[in-house]
């Protein structure tokens, strides 16, 4: 397949140094410069929900932009207010602070658990606890709380005060000295960039407590698991998890910059003006896009099609593997799915990818090595199998 890379863009080094040029996409296929048609597997990482091409969404984003593209956090609009009514009825919070990426929300979400502990609990109670392999965002207070040494030492000292103990360990959990001196516990469900490995419901039971007993704020990260990937609307509800304060960003606009941090009454009622904010977040056109693209994700009916398709894609999946005589491990929860091949080590999972781009099949890596699967929740259960063939095709070429 002669693809269409670009060499050498004037991008920062801490990118790639080739990248394949996209054009275009239609339903779950994107399209290069050069023609060629990939089958997308990672909906621009966990992204595009709702796939490429939809001229509900195009129109939406036209009509808002001829009335009003931006208008500061000085006033609002009807999209705004409308959203904001739609996420906090959802969970039962009280506000929605909007921003533009996830890591703002999870910065959000800490400025606000520390506000809270300040002023219940006072000065010196103002930790933050978070778990190995867990991401969090690239900005200093979610860079502070994200666990990989790869993306935190170049940027130390990183804020203080901030514990990491291991995913999923609960004797670690309750050996924790002073447990009244923490201001959040920060936490994924799956953990999208450690493996795909899931929270399970004994720990969630225990977060639950420690975070009530010791009226810590619980933060459930879910830019990546909320709003339909799991087929849940929260993935945190599905895991047993209680959180104050839940963040959502990717899917949130269909691929127009905006997230939310959902907050409580209790938080709520103790905030002044001035104490957060944002010039761009919960703009007039990306709330537009989100509220059609909220009333899609979280119908019932569209829930149950992606629980329905995760199934089907374990399905073919494990299928695929006995077919071909290889053994692994399968991960994740709806179409949020990871696959840990015996004999894929991390070194090949690079050659990997680069191989099922050259079938024409776009995939993700999680943790070093571990395939992520995250397609457009649109996609039908034949392109689930022609993804799935491209895949074991390509794994069996070099295992």
């Amino acid at each position: 397949m002669n693809s269409a890379i670009v060499n050498n863009p004037p991008f920062p080094k801490n990118y790639a140094d080739s990248f394949l040029q996209v054009d275009r996409g239609e339903g779950v296929y994107l399209k290069d410069t050069a023609g060629n048609t990939y089958l997308d597997f990672g909906s621009g990482i966990a992204v595009n929900a709702l796939g490429y091409g939809r001229e509900d969404l195009a129109s939406i984003a036209y009509d808002q932009m001829k009335k009003l593209i931006h208008i500061s956090n000085l006033y609002t609009t009807e999209p705004a207010v409308r959203l904001a009514e739609a996420l906090t009825a959802a969970g039962g919070f009280a506000s929605v602070h909007f921003g533009s990426s996830g890591t703002e929300a999870n910065e959000a979400a800490l400025k606000y658990a520390r506000l809270y502990s300040l002023a219940k609990k006072g000065k010196g109670h103002h930790k933050f606890l978070s778990f190995s392999s867990g991401f969090h965002g690239r900005s200093m207070g979610s860079l502070s709380v994200t666990a990989n040494e790869k993306y935190r030492k170049p940027f130390e000292p990183l804020i203080p005060g901030c514990e990491i103990i291991e995913y999923n360990n609960r004797e670690q959990l309750k050996s924790l000295s002073d447990p009244q001196q923490y201001a959040a516990v920060i936490v994924e469900v799956i953990q999208g960039e450690g493996g795909l490995t899931e929270l399970d419901s004994g720990m969630a039971a225990d977060l639950n407590s420690f975070c009530r007993e010791n009226d810590v704020i619980l933060i459930a990260d879910e830019v990546q698991t909320g709003i339909g990937r799991t087929g849940e609307i929260f993935a945190s509800t599905a895991a047993g998890l209680k959180p104050d304060i839940v963040t959502l960003s990717k899917p949130l606009a269909g691929g127009l910059p905006l997230s939310a941090t959902l907050l409580p009454q209790k938080i709520n009622d103790l905030l002044k003006p001035g104490d957060h904010g944002t010039t761009f977040g919960g703009g007039p056109v990306t709330t537009a896009v989100a509220m059609r693209i909220w009333e899609i994700l979280t119908a019932p009916a569209f829930l149950d099609s992606v629980r329905e398709k995760g199934s089907c894609l374990d399905r073919l999946i494990r299928t695929g593997l006995e077919d071909s005589g290889l053994t692994g491990s399968i991960r994740g929860r709806g179409l949020l799915k990871g696959l840990r091949v015996d004999g894929l080590t991390a070194e090949k999972i690079p050659v990997l990818l680069a191989g099922c781009r050259e079938k024409g099949l776009l995939l993700l890596r999680s943790g070093a090595d571990v395939i992520r699967m995250a397609p457009p929740l649109i996609i039908e259960e034949s392109e689930l199998q022609k993804g799935v063939e491209i895949l074991i095709e390509a794994i069996k070429e070099i295992v």
